[in-house]
């Protein structure tokens, strides 16, 4: 018998009268011959609440009680949408996170999935149950509630459907599907009818609302297709698969994340081991740092600029002046004003031109650029705040995402094998929140180009690459850092035929535009490591570091992704720095 799980968030569930509705769409599946799971959040603004009780009684209450209270919120909806069920003529049994078997570690509030049983549900399922089960909490290996942190029902729904072999995993939410960006943000936003994986875990992270980059990581990981549904209406939908809408499109979404914060260090002795100083303090704090610039150091001394989340500022800034003081570094400086653009495209890999057009648009709108960064499917930059609205409008309007691709190829995405070998599952569900690399790769083909003190005005970036690309020169990493005293670096990879070209464009628009001097290197090594998991795991860059600081190699270069790390070192260090990578990170290939 086919197999569905359903989850319902918070605003899906807010009343009697919604919990009844969302009662009946599961009736209706079960009805249609499907065994049914239904995963439900805490009613509307019940966790709210609760975090605000907690508040009024302590200003620092212990993370096991909080999650012993916020625990509760899901056992309520649970409990309430077993009598509707049972009040509509059918069966059903509700079940907390311990109960179905969800075995998480001991981080209270933020808890991650070991293991989960199933034997518990897919019996009560046999019996002819609809089950209830209560998302974002679980047990740890003392009997504590632990609860899964932001998206936790998201990433319970996905995770159950992982384990029971699913057919299909419906997320109802208070939206009709995936969008091109928000549309509380911007009316003109189209909703797709399918979005892959990979594009979705970047979305997610730029804090597209719909669902959290943990439930993605666990989709693509198991090959869960999920479908983004509204509780409300019964329009279609998005479905986020393995493949996007359509590859004929270099850009399918975009995204700004607003609670951005940039922390630059300066003048950073250009040594191995300088990166992994400043990343691993960050780590063991467990923030998660998502841009990345590191560029070719100048007499010796690079500059470092990396984002975090506005919240994670205060303890990044006390574990960057440690750093600082240990590295003897120059100083560091930050800004909370800032915001990320980014534009997300499977289809960038296969198509030319993409960074220069956002880069112009931006440009025309006198809107400048602090930081760049790009991966194979994701250009973002830095922005300040106050320009972020104009900026996501334009680079929606620019790439055409409001609308229909109608005349594009569609994608289409061959179903999901939902019969895996039992042992392999069993196997691939111990540490289901484990991180899993999928490639380390080595790319010795590229040169690297520097500009050093670049003008930190609008429109640079734009004339800089537009002028490459007229050049006939194709651009893979672009790393733009953080401007300081009115100029910025930039440094950029490209093809090695093409570097004796490419120097001599560089080397005249360092003279139009007044900038420092011109460097390159003919033999770079570009090295990789991608994989799921990236994000929720916060020391993966750290690693990176930290391995080639023990193998003697310098980083020159930093651009980071959710998907993957890159790093570009010296060529004559590839092989060393590739083996080194690969006995790092041997735990968690696959």
């Amino acid at each position: 018998m086919p197999l569905i799980v359903q989850k319902f968030g918070g605003t899906s569930v807010a009343d009697s009268e919604k919990i009844l509705a969302a009662a009946r769409k599961a009736v209706r599946a079960h009805l249609a011959g499907n065994q049914v799971v239904m995963v439900v959040s805490a009613m509307g603004k019940n966790t709210d609440m609760l975090v605000s009780l907690a508040a009024e009684i302590s200003e620092n209450p212990p993370a096991r009680e909080m999650d012993m209270l916020l625990s509760t919120g899901e056992q309520v909806s649970v409990a309430l949408m077993a009598m509707a069920i049972v009040s509509l003529g059918h069966k059903a049994v509700s079940l907390t996170g311990g109960q179905i078997g969800i075995k998480t570690d001991s981080s209270h509030t933020k808890a991650r999935i070991q293991s989960i049983s199933s034997e518990r549900m897919q019996r009560l399922l046999d019996a002819g149950n609809i089950v209830i089960a209560a998302g974002f909490q679980g047990i740890d290996e003392d009997l504590n509630i632990t609860t899964l942190g932001r998206g936790g029902s998201d990433t319970t729904a996905v995770a159950l459907a992982a384990v029971l072999g699913a057919d299909a995993c419906e997320i109802y939410t208070d939206v009709d599907g995936v969008y091109t960006t928000d549309p509380r943000v911007l009316p003109e936003a189209r909703r797709t009818s399918q979005v892959a994986y990979d594009e979705m875990l970047e979305l997610a992270s730029l804090g597209s609302g719909v669902m959290h980059s943990r439930s993605i990581e666990f989709a693509k990981k198991f090959g869960v297709p999920i479908h983004v549904r509204s509780s409300f209406s019964d329009i279609p939908g998005t479905m986020i698969v393995d493949q996007p809408e359509s590859l004929n499109r270099a850009v399918s979404g975009a995204a700004v994340t607003k609670n951005e914060a940039r922390v630059t260090i300066i003048g950073v002795s250009d040594r191995p081991g300088s990166s992994m100083e400043v990343f691993s303090r960050i780590a063991s704090e467990n923030i998660t740092v998502d841009m990345i610039v590191q560029n070719i150091g100048d007499e010796g001394l690079a500059d470092i600029s990396f984002t975090v989340l506005k919240e994670d500022l205060p303890t990044t800034l006390d574990a960057v002046a440690e750093t600082v003081e240990k590295i003897g570094a120059k100083g560091f400086n930050f800004d909370d004003r800032v915001a990320k653009i980014s534009v997300v495209g499977l289809g960038m890999a296969h198509q030319t031109g993409v960074a220069h057009r956002m880069f112009r648009a931006l440009a025309d709108a006198r809107i400048n650029i602090l930081m760049i960064t790009t991966s194979e499917i994701k250009i973002s930059v830095l922005v300040t705040h106050a320009q972020m609205q104009e900026a996501l409008r334009i680079v929606h309007s620019v790439f055409e995402l409001d609308s229909d691709p109608a005349n594009d190829v569609p994608t289409p995405s061959p179903p999901a094998d939902r019969t895996p070998d039992a042992l392999d599952v069993v196997a691939r569900l111990q540490g289901m929140e484990d991180l899993t690399i999928d490639d380390i790769s080595l790319d010795e083909s590229q040169a690297r180009v520097s500009i050093n003190d670049v003008p930190d005005t609008p429109g640079v970036a734009a004339h800089v690459f537009e002028e490459v690309a007229e050049a006939g020169v194709m651009v893979d990493m672009i790393v733009q850092s953080f401007g300081h005293d009115g100029m910025a670096d930039m440094s950029f990879t490209i093809p090695k035929g093409d570097l004796d070209r490419c120097v001599e464009v560089a080397t005249r628009l360092a003279e139009e535009l007044n900038c420092g001097r011109v460097t390159n290197s003919p033999q770079i090594a570009k090295l990789s490591v991608s994989g799921i998991g990236m994000r929720s795991h916060t020391d993966v860059a750290t690693r990176m570091f930290e391995a080639l600081a023990a193998a003697g190699i310098n980083v020159e270069m930093v651009n980071t992704s959710e998907v993957r790390v890159n790093v570009v070192v010296d060529g004559a260090q590839g092989e060393a720095a590739l083996r080194a990578l690969n006995d790092a990170f041997a735990d968690t290939l696959r």
